[in-house]
C-alpha cells in the first residue's frame, strides 16, 4: 500500500475525534439520547466524558427519567409566545462532566467535540471554561439560537459537522 492510499482512507482529525465522541456515548445508560465529549489540545486527547446520573446514583433506566418542564417566551412572527421545553434533569449532561474531570489549564485553547450541540446551561460553562472551539455532530434546536448568539459573543469557533457519520458501534442501544 502506498502513501496516497493511507491518505485516502485516513480519517481527517475533525472525524477521528468525532468518532471518539460518538464511541464515549456509548457508555451513557440515558434512554432518551447519548451524548459524548472529548476535550482535545491540538491533537492530543485530553478527557472523555458522556452524559449520565452521578456517580452512586440511579440512574434513568433504574428509577426513570426525571422531566421538568420550562416554559420560555420566544419571538415567532413578531410576537412572544410561550414554547415548553421538557428536559431531564436526573443526569448530568456530558459537557458537565468534562468539565468536572479535566483541569482549566487543559482547558485552556482547547476545542471540545462533543454528539450533540450544547444546551443554554452548558454553552454557558464551556463559554467560561478557556476553550475556543466547540464541534458538534447532531443539532439542539431548543436552545440553538440563543447558544449560536452566545458563542459569537465570547469569539469561540462553534462548527457543525454536517456530514459526518458516526461509527456503527455508536449507534444507541438501551441497556437494562
Amino acid at each position: 500500500m502506498n502513501i496516497e492510499t493511507i491518505d485516502a482512507v485516513r480519517k481527517d482529525w475533525d472525524t477521528y475525534f468525532m468518532d471518539i465522541a460518538y464511541m464515549v456515548s456509548t457508555r451513557s445508560r440515558c434512554p432518551r439520547r447519548h451524548v459524548g465529549a472529548v476535550l482535545v489540545q491540538g491533537k492530543k486527547l485530553l478527557g472523555t466524558a458522556y452524559n449520565g446520573a452521578p456517580t452512586g446514583v440511579q440512574d434513568c433506566l433504574e428509577a426513570g427519567c426525571m422531566i421538568a418542564e420550562e416554559i420560555e417566551m420566544k419571538l415567532i412572527d413578531g410576537k412572544e409566545q410561550p414554547i415548553k421545553k421538557q428536559r431531564c434533569i436526573r443526569t448530568i449532561h456530558a459537557e458537565q462532566n468534562l468539565l468536572l474531570f479535566t483541569d482549566r489549564t487543559d482547558r485552556e485553547g482547547s476545542t471540545v467535540y462533543v454528539t450533540d450541540q450544547p444546551c443554554w446551561t452548558c454553552a454557558n460553562m464551556l463559554a467560561n471554561s478557556g476553550v475556543i472551539e466547540i464541534v458538534y455532530h447532531r443539532s439542539y434546536p431548543k436552545d440553538s439560537d440563543k447558544v449560536v448568539n452566545l458563542m459569537v459573543q465570547k469569539g469561540i469557533i462553534f462548527r457543525c459537522l454536517n456530514h459526518f457519520e458516526p461509527p456503527a458501534q455508536a449507534h444507541m442501544v438501551v441497556t437494562s
